[in-house]
């Protein structure tokens, strides 16, 4: 069994949290901690309507309260397999980059990367100003991944559900979890030799 913590704040984009823990979720080796921000509860009513913290809340086989920093996964002594901050709030980024573990969300953030665990933050936030480069600068130093939640254009999503469902795949693939990818792979472009990739 897998421990993965789950954390939401509140930037605009609650649906990606919700998607990596309904993925988690389906998985039988994986054992879900979450953690959901007051921001975050607004954000989520917002987003993605009445009810939508309660049916989260029922998806995680543990759920944290956002101030109890006596919880498990506030020591590092609690193995787990990574961390997703699905989405990462400029002021929870700000928060991990200064190494203020005044939450249970940041100090369960500073907890993955004195562990050397994976840390995957969904920033979420255009433009961007250089306080915020900056801080992405910092936590990838520390050893976090920063994933800004860009659509894979190259996929044709159909829809916004669809765009949302691959990012979280992305997510959870960015921990390295025993078993078959989350996302589809890229397979290439048909008929392309040239050697082009979506990246070029």
């Amino acid at each position: 069994m897998q421990r993965v913590v789950v954390a939401l704040t509140g930037a605009s984009g609650a649906a990606l949290g919700v998607r990596v823990v309904e993925k988690l979720a389906a998985r039988a080796d994986i054992e879900t901690h979450l953690v959901v921000s007051s921001a975050a509860r607004r954000t989520l009513a917002h987003e993605v309507g009445p009810g939508s913290l309660e049916r989260l809340v029922a998806l995680g086989a543990r759920h944290h309260a956002e101030t109890d920093i006596g919880a498990t996964i506030a020591s590092g002594s609690f193995r787990t397999a990574g961390m997703i901050v699905a989405p990462c709030s400029m002021r929870t980024l700000a928060a991990i980059a200064a190494g203020l573990a005044d939450t249970l969300v940041t100090r369960a953030a500073d907890v993955q990367l004195k562990e050397r665990r994976p840390l995957v933050l969904l920033a979420r936030e255009t433009p961007l100003h250089l306080g915020h480069l900056r801080n992405m600068v910092a936590v990838t130093e520390m050893g976090a991944i920063v994933m800004p939640p860009v659509p894979a254009f190259y996929q044709l999503p159909k829809s916004l559900a669809e765009v949302v469902d691959h990012l979280a795949a992305r997510a959870i693939d960015l921990l390295a979890l025993p078993g078959a990818p989350a996302a589809e792979a890229w397979g290439g472009l048909p008929g392309a030799g040239d050697g082009f990739a979506p990246s070029d």
